[in-house]
């Protein structure tokens, strides 16, 4: 039987991120986070503030993966439409989540109570549940296999944080580097033939140019550890025996 792989995407939401003007942290640190809960991030897509594009990629993504993750567009303000598009991608209206409006309003009791705009981050699309948010008084919404977080990055990781140990998902892959002052079309047969000769193992190839050298390092991913280290040990065998030093942990 062949394992089953959970497997997650990420919609980046925001016209900030688009422009340049805004750089994106969020993918690394939910691609690390999701490994741990043992689902893959198989996809990214980052799409503008308009509606249409939302729900678009919402559809299509949450269709084809195990989970969906959201980032940006939850705030106050009047381009934050990411909870309405959602809403309409699920067919559902938007309501003022009673609980979240409770949390907001006992987190802005001492600064300056809670306005219009801030109560625009208690709306959720309905039959949704909360994400708990240490940071700020917003929470983060769960709804169907969406998961919609803040896109600000120490935010958003603390909305993983509350959410750890929840998802359902498979074993968390294992990585092993390796690297050698080589070129990687000079090593490509060696690593086909190690991928091939370990069932399960993925190698991932990153080369460089430094110190006027060209380089690369090569990473070892499976769910079994044991099947990782028997890789690393056939292809450092291999490429020594090539007369290349390798270097454990990378360069």
């Amino acid at each position: 039987m062949t394992e089953r792989i959970w497997t997650a995407a990420l919609a980046v939401i925001g016209d900030e991120i688009l422009s340049g003007r805004t750089q994106d942290r969020n993918i690394a640190q939910l691609a690390t986070w999701l490994n741990a809960q043992g689902i893959r991030l198989a996809e990214v897509r980052v799409v503008p503030d308009r509606t249409e594009a939302i729900v678009e990629a919402v559809n299509a993504l949450r269709a084809r993966n195990d989970y969906l993750f959201t980032t940006g567009g939850i705030g106050p303000t009047h381009d934050d439409i990411t909870v309405d598009a959602i809403a309409a991608a699920l067919g559902v209206g938007v309501i003022v989540h009673p609980e979240a409006r409770a949390q907001l309003e006992a987190h802005y009791a001492t600064r300056g109570g809670l306005t219009e705009a801030r109560l625009r981050m208690a709306r959720t699309p309905e039959g949704a549940e909360l994400i708990v948010n240490r940071m700020s008084g917003a929470p983060g919404i769960k709804v169907a296999n969406i998961f919609i977080l803040a896109g600000v990055p120490h935010i958003a990781a603390g909305m993983m944080d509350a959410l750890t140990g929840t998802l359902e998902g498979g074993k968390p892959l294992v990585a092993r580097q390796i690297g050698c002052w080589t070129g990687e079309s000079e090593v490509a047969d060696l690593l086909r033939e190690a991928e091939k000769g370990h069932e399960g193992v993925a190698i991932g190839s990153y080369p460089f140019f430094r110190e006027g050298r060209t380089g690369a390092n090569f990473v070892v991913r499976a769910t079994d550890p044991a099947l990782v280290d028997a890789c690393i040990t056939d292809l450092t065998r291999a490429l020594t025996d090539s007369g290349r030093e390798v270097v454990e942990g990378g360069i």
